[in-house]
């Protein structure tokens, strides 16, 4: 079924959020691929430092910490591309105004969780509560029982919440991009032309 042609004015007031989640989009794609010459640059020093009987344990946690980066950026990505997973089994036995109606469903739930993960983050990292501590985690943790800026990571002795600063990056990120398809499977806004591998073609 054919996308409802947007209408000019939404266009116009939109079009400002679609050209950000493009952007972003594009900045996410650089940062998956610096993640992925890290990651295989860490397991191959991993494997020489091992075999030479000298190992480095914190590249162990650093590979770790770029996995998990990986992920939570690429997943990010996969939404704006509409790459996520799906199970076409009932879509497809639906006229396509039903189909059109479930993918909008679909949608609406991503970008629920997204806002719902972002709220989380929001009571987790508590950004005024350490701001009103004096940016002192010692005594943030004494008043609140939140040791988020305090614990580090075990081998490296990273703080915490900079490796974890990926859970609200993605949040962000999944409710630009979500709320950006959201316009798209409206009618608001145009789908931009993609290559057939970029758009999943025939996925969504």
């Amino acid at each position: 079924m054919a996308q409802p042609f947007p209408t000019p004015a939404a266009s116009r007031r939109l079009a400002p959020l679609q050209a950000l989640s493009e952007t972003v989009l594009r900045g996410e794609r650089a940062l998956l691929g610096l993640l992925m010459t890290l990651l295989l640059v860490l397991i191959l020093v991993n494997v020489v430092t091992r075999y030479a009987r000298v190992p480095l344990y914190g590249i162990d946690e650093a590979s770790v910490f770029a996995m998990v980066w990986l992920a939570f950026v690429g997943a990010s990505c996969m939404t704006r591309l509409r790459m996520d997973f799906a199970v076409t089994i009932l879509t497809d036995l639906l006229p396509p105004r039903g189909a059109r109606a479930l993918k909008i469903a679909a949608t609406l739930l991503v970008l629920g969780f997204s806002l719902a993960l972002a709220a989380l983050c929001w009571l987790w990292l508590d950004p005024v509560g350490i701001a009103r501590a004096g940016f002192d985690g010692a005594a943030y943790a004494g008043e609140t029982f939140n040791f988020v800026y305090t614990d580090r990571t075990q081998t490296l002795e990273w703080p915490s919440w900079i490796v974890m600063l990926v859970i609200p990056f993605f949040a962000l990120t999944t409710i630009l991009h979500g709320s950006v398809n959201l316009a798209e499977d409206l009618g608001l806004l145009e789908r931009p032309a993609r290559s057939a591998l970029s758009a999943a073609e025939g996925v969504n």
